[in-house]
């Protein structure tokens, strides 16, 4: 009888000590609880707590992302587009953010949804569409700061914010798609005239670097025509003037002697020479006058 009360105790001994066992992984961190009071903070690893006396939460301290849920937002020029973003947060594994993710906030992910929604209802609806658009890196720096600051005293860390998609009503789509392949075609059309006129550039300067060669030689041609007869013109005067003036001499002499007139010639001359060749022709010589006593 003895022996089956022993046994019964250890039986019971054993089944509360299996139901008190608690393990707690690396990704997670945990409270332990005490007939509803904070008892003690649980790190990775065995824990033991008693039965019905103590209870056990654990907090998973990983990344963790949640969509803000699509939503109609109009925005500042009374369009409505749906908006969707996604917010990446985890809870800080210290033993205050773990303690704040319990008791300062409850349900701390669907309080992050909604803080996300609110805040881009707030950004975008201050906005224009063209603007939402073209600002995403705007509206996603001032979610990432309001989500911030108020989730601070929940021991919550936003990792990052990321707009997933602004999407316009469908007829505005239309609209806004035909206005961009319309400036795209205008791009294409610019490109296209300036490669075109770079190309008439192009050959009008090879134009203008062929007229300027062609100047050049005709200068170059004219120039070399023009030192050849100053050449000539120097070797003329050079070599026969003296000549040409000899020739004058004799044309002179041959027109008084056709007259029969006489003709003095002074001796050592070159038209002594001359008139010397010529056939019938006498040449005296000039005597020298006396002096008178």
């Amino acid at each position: 009888m003895i022996m089956n009360t022993y046994i019964v105790i250890a039986i019971i001994v054993l089944f509360l000590f299996a139901a008190g066992i608690r393990i707690v992984r690396p990704t997670h961190r945990a409270l332990i609880e005490r007939l509803g009071k904070y008892y003690k903070f649980a790190n990775p690893g065995f824990h033991w707590i008693i039965p019905v006396i103590d209870k056990l939460y654990k907090v998973n301290v990983t990344e963790r992302m949640v969509d803000a849920e699509p939503q109609e937002i109009i925005t500042n020029d009374n369009l409505n587009a749906k908006v969707d973003a996604q917010v990446y947060f985890r809870v800080k594994s210290d033993e205050e953010s773990v303690k704040g993710s319990i008791y300062n906030v409850n349900n701390f992910q669907w309080q992050i949804v909604n803080l996300a929604r609110t805040t881009l209802r707030n950004i975008i609806g201050t906005l224009t569409l063209k603007s939402a658009n073209s600002e995403r890196g705007k509206i996603n720096s001032e979610l990432y700061k309001t989500l911030h600051n108020e989730t601070k005293e929940w021991g919550i860390e936003i990792v990052r914010t990321e707009l997933k998609e602004i999407e316009p009503p469908k007829d505005v789509q239309e609209t806004m798609n035909k206005v961009v392949k319309a400036e795209n075609e205008k791009i294409a059309a610019i490109d296209s005239a300036t490669a075109a006129e770079t190309v008439a550039d192009g050959v009008k300067r090879a134009k203008i670097k062929e007229a300027e060669g062609y100047k050049q030689s005709k200068i170059l041609h004219a120039e070399g025509e023009a030192e050849a007869i100053r050449l000539v013109n120097e070797a003329a005067d050079k070599y026969f003037i003296g000549n040409a003036q000899l020739l004058k001499r004799l044309e002179t002499l041959e027109g008084a002697l056709s007259e029969n007139s006489k003709i003095v010639v002074p001796t050592g001359t070159d038209l002594v020479n001359i008139i010397g060749d010529m056939a019938g022709v006498n040449v005296l010589p000039l005597e020298k006058k006396k002096k008178s006593v």
